[in-house]
């Protein structure tokens, strides 16, 4: 045990220990500055560990359930709904141990995470480290294995790679199942973000699970006749296995799509009292639905983007559904993921997904001169079936999806 962590003390019942330390410390603890940031990859803890030696500790046991999250991580679930969904992601940030009477928890060896000692010349070149600076320390390895594999990666697709590749575990999903309203997923998200990122689903594509990477810049404003107007929309055609889906019919396939940009903060507010006051711009995405023609997935998106700027989103076209999230709370932040699920032959005539600008400080605020600014942004979308034998990879690996730069209609 170690002795230089304080125990966290209690009334001496273990579930009222659990439900204060574990549960609700996790609803009321919001996470720490700079963390609420909109461009930082923000990181939390959770943990597998839950081994204790029965010798060294008779009786003691875990205070986080495998696959949940670390006791000291800390959640967004308070936060008011306009600000980005934080943290980002979890990785792995060790547990702790609660004693069998007195109610107290404590760090344990085996419950945490072994790392160099920066020190070690001078004292043993192993140390124990755990919570947070841990699973921080986890990420920035992953995001440093991807840079080295793909040089060419912008920072705005390194984030977005960490945040494609991670899921929830069943443990997450636990604590907000049946997911019977929006506010369940919500929560989730605000809970633990994305879930647990997989450094091999973001290095590689495997023959039943195609990922695709679109680095690329657009004018979201121009100035026209002394106002500042929309102007790009780019729309990008996916070299699906078109033929390959279709003949797989009804079989379940997944499409996730992540979509990462930076924000400029206005330089005038820490917070905003408006809608569109804080980010400089913003972007979203949309895919195009299987009987919907080009030209009207077109127009689709030019009336999408009035209504975001008009504060009718959503209230014009109907849902899309068989999305996890959805596009309303899909746009939060300056990241926004999201996966549909449905029948391959469904996802055939789903070729098409459009980036497009919506208001930010760049429009609102023209004294700035910002509206003649480019945006970067990284694309990123997987299919993906459950049938080993279904070779998606092949196809395709010769293809490009090339945007094309459509003017929005304001």
């Amino acid at each position: 045990m170690n002795s230089h962590k304080p125990p966290v003390t209690d009334c001496g019942k273990n579930r009222c220990f659990l439900c204060r330390v574990f549960g609700e410390q996790h609803f009321t603890e919001g996470i720490h500055d700079p963390g609420q940031a909109w461009n930082a990859l923000t990181v939390g803890a959770y943990t597998e560990k839950n081994h204790i030696d029965p010798a060294q500790y008779p009786d003691w046991q875990t205070v986080a359930p495998p696959g949940d999250l670390s006791p000291s991580s800390t959640t967004s679930m308070d936060w008011s709904r306009t600000w980005p969904i934080k943290p980002d992601i979890v990785m792995e940030g060790g547990n702790m141990g609660l004693h069998p009477t007195a109610g107290t928890a404590d760090s344990i060896d085996s419950l945490e995470l072994l790392s160099t000692n920066w020190q070690h010349e001078l004292m043993r070149p192993l140390v124990i480290t755990g919570e947070t600076s841990a699973a921080t320390a986890l990420a920035a390895r992953f995001a440093a294995i991807i840079q080295a594999q793909y040089p060419e990666y912008w920072p705005e697709t390194i984030r977005a790679m960490l945040i494609h590749s991670a899921e929830w575990t069943e443990a997450m999903k636990k604590r907000f199942a049946p997911f019977r309203v929006k506010q369940d997923r919500e929560n989730l998200l605000r809970y633990c973000g994305y879930g647990v990122p997989d450094l091999s689903r973001a290095l590689w594509s495997a023959n039943n699970a195609l990922t695709l990477v679109a680095q690329d810049t657009l004018h979201p404003f121009d100035k026209k006749e002394g106002r500042i107007v929309t102007r790009d929309m780019h729309l990008h055609a996916i070299p699906w296995p078109t033929e390959l889906l279709a003949e797989l019919g009804n079989t379940p396939v997944t499409m996730r799509v992540t979509l990462s940009y930076f924000i400029e903060p206005n330089p005038a507010r820490r917070g905003w009292g408006k809608k569109y006051s804080y980010a400089g711009h913003g972007l979203r995405f949309e895919v195009k639905r299987p009987l919907e023609s080009l030209e009207n997935f077109q127009k689709r998106i030019n009336k999408a983007a009035r209504d975001e700027e008009t504060g009718r989103s959503g209230a014009t076209s109907p849902s899309d559904p068989n999305w996890i999230l959805g596009k309303n709370l899909r746009k939060i932040g300056s990241v926004h993921s999201d996966t549909w699920s449905g029948p391959a032959v469904e996802l055939a005539q789903r070729g098409y997904i459009a980036v497009f600008p919506v208001m930010g400080w760049w429009k609102s605020n023209p004294r700035h001169e910002r509206w003649a600014n480019k945006a970067r942004y990284s694309l990123i979308v997987t299919i993906k079936t459950p049938e080993t034998e279904v070779d998606l990879y092949t196809p395709v690996a010769a293809m490009v999806a090339v945007p094309v730069n459509i003017a929005i209609e304001t």
